[in-house]
């Protein structure tokens, strides 16, 4: 119980103190996470578990939607993206599809490697 406490502390004083950057890495990391739980639920036919992994990955993807900033024109390709993964993973959870899902899961990592580098490429200039 007491290491449970330790850890939830630490988690969330590693969310109050990261940056907007840190931010959306870390929400890229639990898109990630939540994703490879669905399929392995899906793999094993446990349906609720699958469902509720695949609605997390949902509200992470429509919160980057909701906060993009459209003064910049790449945010209108952003959007696009995160609409057609919200349709697929939609699809995946009515049909319990792991291929679905693999495809999803391949996507948030190629944005998440993505934005490590725009981290490493803006931290560097700084």
């Amino acid at each position: 119980m007491l290491t449970n406490q330790g850890y939830a502390a630490y988690a969330n004083n590693k969310i109050m103190t990261a940056s907007p950057a840190e931010l959306t890495l870390m929400l890229y990391e639990g898109a990630i996470k939540f994703c490879n739980i669905a399929i392995v639920a899906v793999e094993e036919n446990d349906v609720q578990k699958a469902h509720n992994n695949i609605m997390k990955v949902e509200r992470i993807i429509e919160e980057f939607q909701a906060t993009l900033n459209h003064k910049y024109p790449v945010a209108k390709d952003f959007d696009e993206v995160y609409t057609y993964l919200l349709m697929r993973l939609k699809e995946a959870n009515m049909k319990k599809d792991k291929e679905i899902l693999e495809e999803v899961l391949k996507h948030l990592r190629t944005m998440r490697d993505t934005w490590k580098e725009v981290m490493r490429t803006a931290h560097a200039a700084s």
